[in-house]
């Protein structure tokens, strides 16, 4: 499937956030949003315009899209789930993006990045409930154990990224167990459990026309 190669920091600068797409480099010196804070390209610093109600409706979208490595046509097809869903769409949405295998992996602090976590679940390194499970859109459920398969355990990545999850935190309807490599699925996330500035309402109102 097609999959954006260009450098991720641009998409950062470009939504004007640090959507934290490259681990440890992103809370570092090196981080180039923090270098260039202002939009890529030739035009970058020049004076914003005021932009449109559907230029801050697209914006949200595509931070969003981003912020968890979608192509279009996939965050579509998870807006049409959450619409059909009972309750707030918007929040329908952001639940089913959050338990996704490869953000649940990077919550846990097994990633240190969505990308990379994705590349972990790919690389058949990922245990759920202890069967091998190699889709990162899989979508875990509560009680759903989750773990780091036994001749994996010594791999660098995961560990370095294990070794820095104090700094980050694992958030609440989520377990970790570091020194077994496992973690579990205790709830369905909360919407004040996603602590990303994110304004779901206005993705709603940009499929909504």
């Amino acid at each position: 499937m097609a999959r954006y190669r260009g450098a991720v920091c641009r998409q950062c600068r470009r939504e004007n956030l640090k959507l934290f797409l490259k681990g440890d480099r992103c809370y570092s010196d090196k981080c180039s949003f923090e270098r260039r804070a202002y939009p890529p390209g030739q035009h970058g610093q020049a004076r914003m315009r005021k932009a449109s109600d559907y230029a801050i409706q697209l914006r949200e979208k595509q931070k969003v899209r981003r912020m968890y490595g979608m192509l279009e046509g996939q965050f579509k097809k998870y807006f049409k789930i959450a619409e059909s869903k009972k309750g707030i769409t918007g929040e329908n949405l952001l639940i089913l993006l959050e338990t996704r295998l490869d953000n649940t992996l990077f919550r846990m602090g097994f990633a240190g990045s969505r990308n990379q976590a994705r590349q972990i679940v790919r690389h058949n390194h990922v245990l759920v409930n202890g069967k091998k499970v190699n889709i990162p859109s899989y979508q875990v459920s509560v009680g759903d154990e989750i773990t780091i398969k036994e001749k994996s355990r010594k791999v660098g990545v995961i560990n370095d990224a294990l070794a820095a999850v104090v700094r980050r935190g694992v958030p609440a309807w989520l377990e970790l167990e570091t020194e077994n490599h496992k973690g579990r699925v205790k709830a369905l996330p909360a919407r004040e459990d996603i602590t990303m500035p994110i304004q779901e309402q206005l993705i709603v109102e940009l499929y909504s026309k």
